[in-house]
């Protein structure tokens, strides 16, 4: 039963390693729209923006610039996001050879706003807003952390000076914890706990839109565009099934089904289910991060060594070396693709604590048909289960006998004219010498030279 779990666990790791390492590059292949004579490109922004969306933006720019666009529109309708992946995302348009356009559809906050300032030209539709861009958490509340809204203010400074744009008004959509005196610009103070948000016509009086339009054809109008020549990139199956993938409660349903499936597997060989489960699980755990640009192939990697040296372990006994090792570099794994470490240790432990309850409450369903109890020996040697005990020689203390062989310290004497096998308490008796019975402890029976 060993070598056939050994194996069949190996076959599977090995399956999905191979799904993850040639299926993936694939699945990429076949998100790349068909060669076209667009003129401009649009890309959607109307979600949460992460790494999924800084893959999804990169993916476009490539097709844009390999199809021989000349524009690329961003579509933005978004509340925010991660800082990581809008920086990301804004490195990659200021590198573009394409001209960038942002429109802003409703609203641009945050993240969203990150993104417009770091492209040349911003149009808005009519009632839309932009600001609001403070570093905050997943909460809302505002990051006190000084290098980041160090960091902040730095990167908004210079994208103003790099397109021409008011410094201040910048540095109040992203700092809450100074005052900032807009009253020339916008006759108005930005008080300390706040962070500004303009709407469109402010800010076509400040210089931040180009123009404000009414809806996106009149965008296709100011840029001299016909729907025809516009193709609106969606993003792929595979990104769908990515940000899916790597929303933080999936992530933990993941792990905890992953780490709870492998762990019963080991304990209570011969299920199947748990072990495949659990492999699949953590499978698209490392799929997931893949695709959405999180981690490389070589975190899969970790994941595998893992489990092949705790199988190791069971059947190579190294005092939990291999066990340590292996769990170590499953941990490892899972913490490289993570969007950070911060949330690889959160996602971890929550999931570890919960996969815990899951394997104990298993384990007391399946009572005795663990793995470790076949090394536990739990079956008592008592009359009452079949056994018959040895006799014991109680009724010899304090009698008499001789020595026939002499005794170093065991051999035989007879007593009560029976040959009985004896030891001396340490001693050496010599044969046909007198003994006496003190002690009788089950099968032993232990003597004393008479002198």
């Amino acid at each position: 039963m060993k070598i056939s779990m050994m194996n069949k666990v190996y076959r599977i790791s090995l399956l999905f390693l191979l799904l993850f390492l040639f299926v993936s590059p694939a699945l990429g292949y076949f998100a790349k729209a068909e060669s076209s004579s667009y003129k401009a490109y649009v890309i959607n922004i109307k979600q949460d923006i992460d790494s999924v969306t800084e893959q999804y933006v990169k993916r476009v720019l490539t097709e844009a610039e390999e199809q021989g666009a000349t524009t690329v529109i961003l579509r933005l309708n978004t509340y925010g996001g991660e800082l990581k992946s809008t920086i990301g995302i804004g490195e990659l348009l200021m590198n573009s050879k394409l001209e960038i356009v942002s429109y802003v559809e409703s609203k641009a906050m945050s993240a969203g706003t990150i993104i417009a300032l770091h492209t040349p030209t911003i149009y808005m539709q009519k009632g839309s807003t932009i600001g609001a861009a403070a570093a905050v958490d997943s909460s809302g509340k505002y990051i006190g952390n000084e290098k980041t809204q160090s960091f902040l203010k730095e990167k908004v400074s210079e994208l103003t000076k790099v397109y021409n744009r008011d410094t201040q008004i910048a540095l109040a959509m992203v700092d809450p914890y100074s005052e900032k005196d807009l009253t020339m610009q916008l006759n108005l103070i930005k008080p300390v706990g706040e962070v500004l948000s303009i709407g469109a016509e402010d800010a076509l009086k400040v210089g931040y839109a180009k123009n404000v339009v009414t809806n996106f054809d009149g965008l296709l109008v100011e840029l001299g565009l016909q729907q025809s020549e516009v193709s609106e990139v969606t993003t792929s199956f595979t990104e769908r099934f990515a940000k899916f993938l790597t929303h933080p409660i999936v992530v933990i349903v993941l792990l905890v089904i992953g780490i709870a499936g492998i762990v019963i597997e080991l304990m209570f060989p011969g299920f199947g289910a748990p072990g495949i489960l659990g492999i699949i699980s953590l499978s698209m755990f490392f799929f997931g991060s893949y695709i959405a640009g999180i981690s490389a192939k070589e975190t899969a990697f970790l994941f595998i060594i893992g489990v092949l040296l705790i199988i190791i372990e069971l059947f190579v006994p190294s005092f939990g070396i291999l066990a340590i090792l292996g769990g170590g570099a499953i941990i490892t794994g899972i913490l490289l693709a993570s969007s950070s470490l911060q949330t690889g240790l959160i996602s971890f432990g929550v999931a570890l604590a919960i996969a815990i309850i899951i394997i104990i409450l298993f384990s007391k369903t399946q009572k005795g048909k663990g793995l470790w109890n076949k090394f536990i020996l739990k079956e008592k040697l008592t009359s009452e289960e079949g056994f018959i005990p040895a006799e014991t020689q109680n009724e010899l203390v304090g009698k008499n006998g001789v020595t026939i062989t002499a005794l170093r310290p065991a051999g035989t004497a007879l007593i009560d004219e029976k040959r009985v096998d004896v030891l001396t308490e340490g001693g050496f008796v010599e044969a046909n010498r007198p003994v006496v019975v003190v002690k009788a402890e089950g099968t032993w029976v232990v003597v004393r030279e008479v002198k």
